[in-house]
């Protein structure tokens, strides 16, 4: 009898170790949920003529064009909002790897993939991991 104890005792204790486990995981992935709704990101021309804020889900959230923009052809404005939307984009990667990383922790699997969704949505471009081989 004693060894069946034993045995219902150590499954308690893992099926413990498993809810632990989990509850530590769900707290993590809505520190990470909240933390990564607040970030931005942004850019700045070379010239300092473009700033540009994105949000959260990468979408602008803020546009400032310096006065000398009106010295410029609208074509090569136009030219630079996009340009540095795309690097507040990357700002944004950029914050929200980090924000993922020191969250879950840089090997974590559910990190990576996080961070490779983030990726593909912000930067579609660029293409799988895998695409240059």
């Amino acid at each position: 009898m004693w060894a069946d104890e034993a045995a219902l005792d150590a499954a308690g204790r893992r099926l413990d170790e498993w809810e632990s486990g989990l509850v530590a995981q769900a707290a993590r992935a809505t520190a990470l949920s909240a933390r990564t709704q607040a970030l931005t990101g942004t850019a700045r021309s070379d010239d300092g003529l473009v700033e540009v804020t994105v949000d959260a889900s990468g979408l602008l959230a803020d546009l400032r064009l310096d006065e000398r923009t009106r010295q410029h052809a609208a074509a090569h404005t136009a030219q630079q909002v996009l340009a540095t939307a795309r690097a507040a984009r990357a700002d944004l990667l950029r914050r929200l790897t980090e924000a993922t990383a020191q969250t879950l922790g840089p090997d974590d699997p559910t990190a990576r993939a996080i961070v490779e969704s983030h990726r593909r949505r912000l930067d579609p471009d660029q293409g799988p991991p895998d695409a240059g081989r």
